[in-house]
């Protein structure tokens, strides 16, 4: 099968294209290198099967020419990141929603099957308990630019689910928990590879806000087969997923055990919200999955405990 992965440069992308090629696919991966890195794709740039165009997403000659030849979409290019968010919101906005538009309307001259990947940021401030694919969402105030992301995806979604519903083209939609494991990066915010890499260094901790929000972290490999998974699954079209791992854990707690098992003398500091994004941050307090839906339909159940996965990142940043 010939497979399409856009932002396959990416954290994600780059593990899910090793995915796809071991299982013998034929994948093209786009991306423009804005966060994705060569060097993510290192292990397969000269596989045979392996086709890398570097340009982006907004690009639609270029995306016609590869949406035509290939068979699936897995559609991961976005603006991601706090940090990025807070920083650059026009292109966060402009990236994500140009950008799922011109893959749809393109995926969809051809109906080519699309999997977009969502986000976890899409249900904001619900906190009452894990999070179910149909619970109403609780965003804050416009002014507070945090949100903008959650918002784009959110128009990504509806977008999707209306290809679905008029042009039956065949979709299926994945909200994204937190996802870690080597090669992602902390420049954008991203929290566990912040911490392991400070605990390496014996520099301070830095714990944002007073620690008792919570989360939940997944393996990238655990992530890479849900995703696979409903790829392939025609059941799931037309409908949306939660992928992620139930494990849940504060992240001053997180703080605490990533400097054990590092046996790093760094301190653990707490730093004001304002005082590391500036000024319209705003934080959810709890952001854990109910992956009840995506067990009955596939059988996915994720297979690496938090200590696992913390160890990956620690063993990959050693190196």
């Amino acid at each position: 099968m010939k497979i399409l992965v856009t932002g396959g440069a990416g954290f994600i992308g780059s593990h899910l294209s090793e995915a796809l090629l071991e299982k013998g696919e034929e994948v093209w991966v786009i991306d423009d290198l804005s966060t994705g890195k060569l060097e993510n794709l290192e292990k397969i740039v000269k596989h045979p099967r392996f086709h890398l165009v570097v340009d982006t997403i907004m690009n639609e000659k270029v995306m016609e020419e590869l949406i035509e030849k290939v068979d699936q979409i897995y559609h991961l290019a976005a603006a991601v990141g706090v940090r990025l968010i807070m920083d650059r919101p026009i292109e966060t906005i402009e990236t994500n929603v140009r950008g799922t538009e011109i893959v749809l309307k393109i995926a969809n001259l051809y109906k080519r099957k699309v999997l977009l990947a969502s986000t976890s940021e899409i249900y904001g401030n619900h906190v009452e308990h894990t999070l179910s694919e149909d619970d109403n969402r609780i965003l804050g105030s416009v002014r507070k630019r945090r949100w903008a992301y959650a918002s784009s995806k959110t128009v990504d979604e509806f977008l999707a689910l209306a290809y679905h519903l008029e042009k039956k083209l065949p979709v299926v939609i994945a909200r994204i928990f937190n996802t870690v494991g080597p090669r992602q990066t902390g420049q954008y915010g991203m929290v566990i590879p912040n911490f392991v890499q400070a605990a390496l260094l014996g520099k301070p901790i830095q714990v944002y806000g007073d620690g008792k929000q919570s989360r939940s972290f997944n393996h990238v490999k655990d992530t890479i087969s849900a995703l696979i998974g409903l790829m392939n699954e025609p059941a799931a079209e037309g409908d949306v997923f939660n992928v992620g791992n139930g494990e849940e854990i504060t992240i001053a707690d997180l703080a605490e055990k990533i400097k054990k098992m590092t046996g790093s003398p760094s301190p653990i500091e707490f730093v004001p919200y304002e005082e590391a994004y500036g000024y319209g941050f705003e934080d959810m307090q709890r952001r854990t999955p109910n992956i009840s839906k995506i067990r009955s339909l596939i059988g996915y159940t994720p297979s690496r405990h938090l200590e696992e996965t913390l160890q990956s990142v620690i063993d990959y940043f050693k190196q």
